[in-house]
């Protein structure tokens, strides 16, 4: 783009999870033109290909913002990195590719608290629309979108030993988290194609449709501001090296920069709490005190064991092993290291009183600080996890302007657990992880608990023990809420509350966190974003309502 600001039809920020859906989709039809922003660069890089270089690619500055919280009061004063992707594909380049959509009841919630449109019923045509399931087309999924998804190869994970434990221990198992039995032990699901390649939203959806005339892709573009006048969106100026450009939009400028970074650009564009804005120099345009606040992310305390024989994933891990799996992988797609490292995907309820799981156990068959090693050398214990996640935190954070250059950082505070409700969860779910690796067939494999270790147990030395050690799973949301009431940011079209021509269309928007990794649920929201600004919907389906006789 050079000389004056060009226009286009649509102009999305960030080209993320959601932004890349969103490029697809409104580009189908050759007359409306769509330019997609992206500050980072290329997601065709290695770390970001192979499955399993996924906890390299989260630690490397060239491919996230490098975000930290504020010292956090509920965690002994932590500050925790937040890494989020900063390139083609934003997060879902960089994530671990857990396919997860959330329980059913987490839709239908935010449809009784004032999100028409949103139900379950609403949102499975378009969670079905843009997956090719492993399981092939059906009342749950679908088999012809463009993510493709398919189950996690459990050989070498330690996968059996905790299926066959889960009755014993008093829990259900599940041949498919998303269909009748929503809860209990299963089988994970990533979004991986069939030749062992990531399945990012820059690969699945924006690859294919990269060549098409009226879409433009513009890269190393730092959004600084949405362009407002009389009260209409009218285009974002953006700084591209170190040059300030200008684009218009005689439609639609749609946010898609995440829960960070999209509420960010609002604020820095005079939109949010006035009198913040004013303290930080910039003029208010319109006071939405909301935006930033709600923050939701999901709390994790980390669990592990050391095993009572040499079977974890470490055995991998052996120099030469890796070097094998690695050119393994680059001929064929299989392998150790095309896939995720995960046991078996556990979402149980602690409390019977909860209309759905409220736990989640990462389990997975290796230490989380595992190295490559050498078959000469020291090698480390075997140990295994099973960190525990609270689904569904009542604790509220914020995200707020550090200054108004748009370059910094934001201020991240998540208050962790400051709800009782969130450490009496932890606590349930920390006492559910112990009960099942202490029965057989797993407790076979387990020769003792190293974290928190078997003398923290009064709820006192627990709490203490969750302060020191929990972190995040990296699914922030709810920072741009959508609702009915005054307070929502977007109303349920995802437009922006008292500003015309602007929407916001990522995970910022979800009222609550869904019971899950949150991937999959901000590509379906884009999906259905798509659909609510071209004026059109997919019928709602129900599978839970048909008739089983």
């Amino acid at each position: 783009m050079t000389g004056g600001a060009r226009e286009y039809d649509y102009i999305i920020v960030g080209a993320g999870s959601a932004g890349c859906v969103l490029a697809h989709r409104l580009s189908a039809n050759p007359q409306r033109r769509v330019l997609l922003l992206e500050a980072g660069g290329t997601h065709k890089k290695f770390h970001l290909t192979m499955p399993l270089a996924f906890l390299r690619a989260m630690l490397n500055p060239a491919f996230v913002w490098d975000y930290i919280s504020e010292p956090e009061p509920t965690l002994d004063g932590r500050s925790l990195r937040l890494p989020r992707g900063k390139v083609l594909g934003g997060s879902s380049s960089i994530n671990g590719m857990f396919y997860m959509r959330g329980h059913s009841s987490d839709f239908d919630g935010w449809a009784a608290d004032g999100c028409p449109g949103w139900s379950y019923a609403e949102v499975l045509p378009y969670f079905r629309a843009m997956e090719t399931s492993w399981r092939g087309d059906n009342a749950w999924h679908g088999a012809v979108g463009p993510l493709p998804v398919r189950a996690i190869d459990t050989r070498r994970l330690l996968h059996d030993p905790l299926m066959r434990s889960a009755a014993a221990a008093g829990f259900a198992t599940s041949d498919d988290l998303h269909a009748e039995v929503e809860e209990g032990f299963a089988r994970g699901e990533i979004t991986v194609d069939a030749r062992g390649r990531r399945a990012s939203t820059a690969r699945a959806y924006l690859d294919p449709v990269a060549s098409r005339a009226n879409l433009t892709v513009i890269t190393g573009a730092l959004a600084e501001r949405v362009l407002v006048e009389n009260g209409r969106a009218t285009g974002v100026q953006f700084r591209r090296n170190a040059v300030l450009e200008t684009a218009r939009a005689a439609g639609e400028v749609l946010l898609a920069g995440g829960a960070y970074n999209s509420p960010q650009l609002l604020m820095l564009s005079g939109i949010g709490p006035a009198d913040e804005l004013k303290a930080l120099g910039i003029a208010p345009l319109l006071h939405l005190p909301a935006v930033g606040q709600n923050l939701s992310e999901h709390g994790r305390v980390p669990v592990e064991f050391s095993l009572s024989r040499p079977v974890s994933f470490l055995n991998e891990l052996r120099a030469d092993r890796v070097a094998f799996s690695t050119l393994r992988w680059f001929l064929t797609g299989g392998g150790a290291f095309g896939t995720q490292i995960n046991s078996c995907n556990v979402v149980i309820r602690t409390d019977s009183a909860q209309r759905q799981p409220d736990v989640q156990l990462m389990c997975n068959p290796v230490r989380m600080d595992a190295r490559i090693w050498w078959p000469m050398g020291p090698t480390q214990q075997h140990r295994i996890t099973a960190d525990v996640v609270v689904l569904h935190p009542q604790s509220r954070g914020s995200m707020r302007l550090r200054s108004a250059n748009p370059a910094d950082a934001p201020r991240i505070r998540l208050n962790l657990f400051s709800d009782p409700a969130d450490m009496a969860t932890a606590r349930r779910g920390l006492a559910a992880a112990r009960r099942i690796y202490a029965t057989r067939p797993q407790a076979d494999l387990v020769a003792a608990e190293t974290a928190p270790g078997p003398t923290v147990g009064s709820d006192a030395e627990i709490e203490a023990y969750i302060r020191r050690t929990a972190g995040v799973t990296q699914h922030p949301v709810g920072t741009a809420r959508m609702g009915s009431d005054e307070r929502a940011v977007v109303d349920p079209q995802l437009r922006v509350r008292g500003v015309e021509g602007l929407r916001v269309i990522d995970a910022s928007i979800m009222p609550t966190v869904p019971g899950g990794n949150c991937n999959a649920t901000t590509i379906m929201l884009a999906e259905k974003g798509a659909d609510l600004i071209l004026g059109r919907s997919r019928p709602a389906e129900d599978p839970r309502t048909r008739s089983t006789s």
